[in-house]
């Protein structure tokens, strides 16, 4: 069998996401690495590497394809009850030790992923397209390993998937530049972003910066893309009250209507050692989430442990227009333009086209 490298570098193209300096050399602008990348040499990825001065870039195939309520990526706000297609690819910028998605997210990093040769599927931007309609997904969604990296492959595809009227979006790491940003732009209708901590050094632990992750969280929201903010509280690294509260504050200043999941962590990879979050620490992130004034605020992974954090209120009266148990949704109340049926408030989100009645117990066949 090839060696995992080789099979991946023959299924490559030329990049679009990058600048060219002098002695072949070449600058990565994909991720907020910004990697000045020599020939014969790879990005922190590994993934992206340069050939004789030319930027090569994963394409041609998926290490993951699979249909899921758009709930579960999650998107509370963007066509709830629909199903997302997501395709995803091998490699990430990060390296973070609780990762649940290491077999693709961590290839080429760790020899323990070399099993995910088995995962390599060659497929066109066609194919994949055509697999959405077969499922009737409204939503293409990039995940799995870090799309950012594998923007190029993801914008082929969302092409075609906006002319067959789906909705496109990232669930990223949010590490990216100002460039990949305008690059998606066109094709991408949301992105979640994980916020994970709040302290640098923690990012730093995990192969990131803190500056590029809320950078990119503030550029999102000006762009006018929809964002929903994903918090794994892992505990001993960033369950604290003093923490949490820095995080919704952030995101409260940036705006209160962006959405804020605060998610439990199960033990996995390299922190196989580590507790899983309990539910009171969820109820108490949650809390502090809505006082610090978010309209939005849920808390995921432990389906039907964390009280009301799992239906959406209304901010102005407090009805309940989306009820949820884990993925699965019973009810959405929210009129087809996207507002409270009871006090007429503008609720922040992408709503679906079709009447409400269509939503009532969704995916309730899941719960």
């Amino acid at each position: 069998m090839l060696p995992l490298t080789s099979i991946l570098d023959r299924l490559t193209v030329a990049g679009e996401l990058t600048e060219a300096l002098p002695d072949r050399a070449l600058r990565c602008t994909a991720c907020g690495h910004r990697c000045l990348i020599r020939e014969g040499r790879r990005g922190i990825c590994q993934v992206r590497f340069n050939q004789g001065g030319e930027l090569r870039i994963p394409w041609g195939y998926v290490a993951a394809l699979k249909a899921d309520p758009v709930e579960k990526k999650p998107f509370y706000h963007l066509l709830p009850g629909s199903i997302a297609l997501t395709f995803g690819m091998l490699g990430c910028d990060f390296h973070c030790g609780y990762c649940q998605n290491w077999l693709t997210s961590q290839v080429l990093h760790d020899p323990a992923t070399n099993e995910s040769t088995s995962f390599v599927r060659r497929i066109s931007p066609e194919q994949i397209v055509e697999a959405a309609q077969r499922v009737g997904a409204k939503v293409l969604a990039s995940s799995y390993n870090e799309p950012l990296i594998t923007s190029e492959w993801a914008v082929a595809i969302f092409k075609l998937a906006l002319q067959a009227g789906m909705k496109c979006v990232y669930v990223s790491n949010g590490n990216a530049t100002p460039e990949v940003l305008e690059y998606l732009q066109p094709y991408i209708a949301g992105m979640k972003i994980d916020l994970k901590s709040m302290q640098d050094k923690n990012y730093r632990q995990l192969g990131g910066v803190m500056k590029n992750v809320l950078d990119t969280i503030k550029r999102v929201k000006e762009m006018g893309l929809w964002l929903e903010v994903v918090t794994l509280v892992v505990p001993g690294f960033n369950d604290s009250t003093a923490e949490l509260w820095d995080t919704a504050r952030f995101l409260s200043g940036v705006s209160a209507d962006i959405p804020w999941h605060v998610t439990a962590f199960h033990s996995d990879y390299k922190m196989s050692d580590t507790d899983d979050t309990p539910a009171r620490t969820l109820l108490r992130a949650a809390e502090i989430g809505r006082e610090a004034g978010l309209h939005y605020v849920y808390a995921g992974n432990l389906p039907g442990r964390v009280d009301e954090y799992e239906t959406t209120f209304c901010p102005k009266c407090n009805m309940a227009l989306v009820k949820r148990t884990g993925y699965s949704i019973h009810e959405v109340t929210v009129t087809p333009q996207g507002t409270c049926p009871k006090c007429g408030t503008a609720i922040a989100g992408v709503w679906s086209p079709f009447p409400a009645t269509n939503f009532t117990n969704i995916h309730k066949s899941n719960s």
